[in-house]
């Protein structure tokens, strides 16, 4: 699991390698990951926009731009969490991505965070 802390967003991700949508033969390698956001802080939050950056361990790479996550831009009260999951497929056994988010109120505009999600995992189910 990765941890990042931003302005009193937590962000948590725990990737999983999901073997029956990969294939080695055809450099296939599908991840899924589960994000949980932490309000932490004392006011109302709401996730804007996301962008995330795709690496995998050739260094080809995919930009994913949007609004909010899985079709929602979710408000998180102080104290309260959202968790979503979603995925990913590599041409490589491992790979990282890199996470930057927009937030409203001002208090929590831009929250930034690089997680290695695939990498320590690929290693330890492919042998990489």
């Amino acid at each position: 699991m990765y941890r990042a802390v931003t302005r009193q967003i937590e962000v948590t991700v725990e990737p999983n390698f999901v073997p029956g949508q990969s294939s080695a033969e055809k450099s296939e390698y599908f991840w899924s990951y589960t994000i949980v956001i932490t309000n932490t802080g004392g006011e109302t939050v709401q996730l804007r926009t996301r962008y995330w950056m795709i690496t995998d361990a050739s260094g080809r790479q995919k930009e994913v731009r949007g609004e909010g996550v899985v079709g929602e831009q979710p408000v998180i009260a102080p104290g309260e969490r959202f968790e979503y999951t979603s995925g990913v497929p590599l041409s490589t056994a491992s790979g990282f991505m890199t996470a930057a988010t927009r937030w409203s109120p001002r208090a929590a505009k831009i929250s930034r965070s690089r997680c290695r999600h695939f990498r320590s995992i690929a290693r330890t189910l492919s042998g990489c």
